[in-house]
């Protein structure tokens, strides 16, 4: 439905005269004075699906004042060898202008595995930090105070247990946990779909997830206990659209497991959030965000019954495509992420982080990872791309991509409600997941990128063309074998100092209440405070639930 420019206009300007601002030079480099918002002429008519920044359908961002109000969070995704050297990384990206953390845990912590077990060898610290227990959290965070600094924490089949070490870590530092603010991603959606970390069968992972919502909802209000990812589906090789629509699909299903343990979608619905790919088709990459926030406040406000904004506003996190980078002339990669953050920020992105240059071949070394800091800082304090929200909303071309994107992304959803014994979001999913639908779509896409680029329809410079080079090899980050010795010998010596007593009881009491309805965090968290371990407790939990093996699917 359309309507005259010149109310919505005023509408807007209403919500941008009450909106706290910053204080800044809202003028180009040459001194040009900018207006916050641009439209179409007076007397001309906007179309309500772009509408104005800050209202509903909220394609054109989630605040009238966009960034002049409030800048994206750099949050900058790092985390390797032990929580000793980690801390010291976290704290190099404070101090150079970091606004928030997000935590990378290595494969051991990310299958719920302590890291002394046989199947932990040789992983121990290498793609992110290792996390045995609540000790290694306050280690890990040793000076940073966790009640004044947000904290994202990306692992989601041990996230509950993960999570409660944190929360004991707040506990150990006297902060009021019902303060904390942060996300805790817990989508185990898509490690069915994608990225294949889960520990236990579906329904026992959501049990825990509806258990987490309820008690953030109900203790810390602040905290995000759900940040439902797109990001891996996409780096597995799915198109835009599907990393969209299987991403919504999933947010759907877990507003579905909300509404079905009585919570109220406008009180938990804000609580969501997500966690997209920027990948390097600039205007495709942004359409998507813009699709993405018009879709979800539909669907929550006409599907899901919900009433506020804020129950209705999708905000979400950005990373750059690990994918897109290369191991040929890593330098280009920069040029790769630059390109990819501004597709994020001219999309409206709450927060993002940037990748090194070297992460195709390792972790982050120091001065590539300040490198991917400071490519944010460059598009936030010299382009002048915040000055205006939504600069490129009204363009032709990226309207008609947003549009075709929202329209293929509702397909989707056609398809996965279609394989729903129950007409749910959430049956679809299920179903989808146990016959491999999932995989099976995102392998035929990954297949037909492939044959384009060996074909010469694609093309990766410095991979399949421009492959001259005057550049080396870039020097890189190499976890000793020594971090593994290390942080065994501490899990041994934590294990032969705590009491065993009060361990036994924590785990005992957890169990017992994993056989009925009771909400699991409160015996999970006692079980941290007793540093238990995070085997202990995934593992305690594996003989009552069960582990899960994916069909095979050809």
């Amino acid at each position: 439905m359309n309507e005259p420019n010149d109310a919505g206009r005023q509408r807007w300007q209403r919500r941008f005269d009450q909106a706290a601002k910053r204080d800044a030079d809202f003028t180009t480099l040459s001194g040009l004075e900018v207006d916050p918002v641009y439209g179409p002429p007076d007397g001309s008519e906007v179309p309500g699906r772009i509408g104005w920044p800050g209202e509903f359908p909220f394609t054109r961002g989630l605040y009238a004042s966009g960034y002049r109000g409030k800048q994206w969070t750099i949050r900058q995704f790092s985390g390797f060898g032990n929580a000793r050297q980690t801390n010291e990384r976290y704290k190099m990206l404070l101090r150079a202008g970091g606004a928030g953390l997000s935590v990378a845990f290595d494969m051991p912590t990310l299958m719920g595995r302590d890291s002394d077990e046989p199947r932990s060898l040789g992983e121990v610290g290498h793609c992110g930090v290792a996390i045995d227990s609540a000790a290694d959290m306050d280690v890990l965070f040793d000076g940073i105070k966790l009640a004044d600094t947000t904290t994202s924490m990306t692992i989601s089949g041990p996230a509950v247990p993960v999570f409660c070490m944190y929360l004991v870590a707040a506990e150990r530092q006297g902060a009021d946990l019902s303060t904390l603010d942060g996300t805790l991603q817990t989508d185990i959606f898509k490690e069915y779909i994608a990225q294949k970390e889960w520990l236990f069968p579906p329904r026992p992972h959501l049990r825990l997830i509806g258990d987490l919502m309820e008690y953030c909802g109900a203790n810390i209000p602040r905290y995000k206990p759900l940040s439902v990812s797109g990001y891996h589906i996409r780096e597995a090789g799915s198109t835009a659209a599907q990393e969209l629509a299987f991403t919504l699909a999933d947010g759907f299903g877990y507003v579905e497991l909300g509404l079905s343990r009585g919570l109220d979608v406008d009180l938990f619905a804000p609580g969501l959030s997500f966690f997209f790919d920027a990948h390097i088709d600039f205007f495709e990459e942004i359409a998507k965000f813009r699709a993405a926030r018009r879709i979800w406040a539909r669907w929550l406000r006409d599907v899901y019954g919900a009433k506020t904004q804020r129950a209705q506003w999708l905000r979400f996190h950005t990373q750059t495509a690990g994918v897109s980078l290369t191991a040929q002339q890593p330098q280009n990669n920069v040029v790769r992420t630059a390109i990819e953050a501004l597709a994020a920020v001219l999309g409206g992105t709450n927060s993002l982080h940037t990748n090194a240059l070297d992460e195709v071949l390792a972790l982050p070394s120091a001065p590539a990872a300040e490198t991917a800091l400071r490519t944010q800082q460059v598009i936030m304090e010299e382009t002048g791309v915040t000055s205006v929200a939504d600069p490129l909303g009204g363009s032709w071309y990226v309207e008609a991509l947003t549009d075709r994107i929202a329209a293929e992304a509702e397909e989707i959803f056609a398809s996965i409600r279609g394989m729903s014994p129950d007409g749910t979001m959430t049956g679809g999913i299920l179903r989808g997941i146990e016959s491999g639908w999932f995989t099976g779509e995102i392998a035929d896409a990954a297949f037909e990128y492939q044959q384009k680029l060996e074909k010469g329809e694609k093309q990766i410079v410095g991979v399949t063309s421009h492959t001259e080079t005057v550049g080396g090899e870039p020097d890189i980050l190499r976890i000793s074998p020594e971090v593994e010795r290390e942080q065994v010998r501490e899990l041994t010596a934590r294990r032969a100092s705590r009491d065993q007593a009060a361990v036994d009881r924590a785990l005992s009491a957890m169990v017992a209440a994993a056989r009925t309805d009771a909400n699991l965090v409160p015996p999970m968290l006692d079980a941290a405070r007793a540093e238990a371990t995070l085997g202990e407790i995934c593992g305690a939990l594996r003989a009552e639930w069960g582990s899960y093996s994916e069909p095979a699917a050809f």
